[in-house]
């Protein structure tokens, strides 16, 4: 009679990770939701104010506010990634992530009027450079948006790739901020 020593338990084998050549997924989503969104806006006549009144002045106001805000959970959700990926000093509690989900996915909801007026009150506006780059950074918002989420949803792609798709998406959501309601805010002060 021989005595085997028990198998210990192998841990389950973890997904391997993607190769690099995935990146082009969210590279490709990225291009053609901005692209997308961009023809759409420059095939849209403009048709005026629109129906946005809530509780501010008009609706230029309201989306500035809207951005603002968004831009502002933006802010937390850089804090809460650098949380999630254990660059900040504390210990990561346990509600750090699901509240940097929520939190991502109320940013992504106020941008949607504001992109709604902007995109079928407005269209594509190029009469200025402002307004040129505003137009192609609204556009690409939605394409860094669209690309982050498609990096999230695939999962195991290379250690850096979530947190640049991040990162690009809070960069292009402050330039599209910066070349509007930055600006209002310096050119007509700031009212609600």
């Amino acid at each position: 009679m021989s005595a085997e020593a028990p198998l210990a338990a192998s841990p389950p084998d973890r997904p391997a990770r993607r190769s690099a050549r995935w990146v082009l997924v969210p590279l490709l989503v990225f291009a053609l939701v901005s692209l997308l969104a961009g023809l759409v806006a420059r095939a849209i006549e403009p048709s005026g104010k629109g129906w946005f009144d809530l509780f501010f002045s008009d609706t230029i106001h309201m989306k500035i506010w809207l951005a603002t805000a968004a831009v502002t959970l933006g802010l937390f959700q850089l804090v809460t990634a650098a949380w999630i990926f254990r660059k900040l000093p504390w210990p990561k509690p346990a509600w750090v992530n699901p509240v940097h989900r929520s939190s991502g996915r109320l940013a992504f909801a106020l941008t949607v009027p504001v992109a709604y007026h902007c995109i079928f009150k407005l269209g594509f506006q190029s009469g200025t450079d402002r307004t040129l780059w505003h137009s192609l950074l609204g556009s690409a918002f939605f394409g860094a948006f669209a690309a982050k989420v498609t990096v999230v949803e695939l999962r195991r792609f290379p250690t850096p790739v979530l947190p640049i798709a991040g990162g690009f998406l809070f960069a292009v959501l402050i330039a599209v901020w910066y070349t509007s309601a930055l600006w209002f805010f310096r050119q007509f002060g700031v009212h609600v």
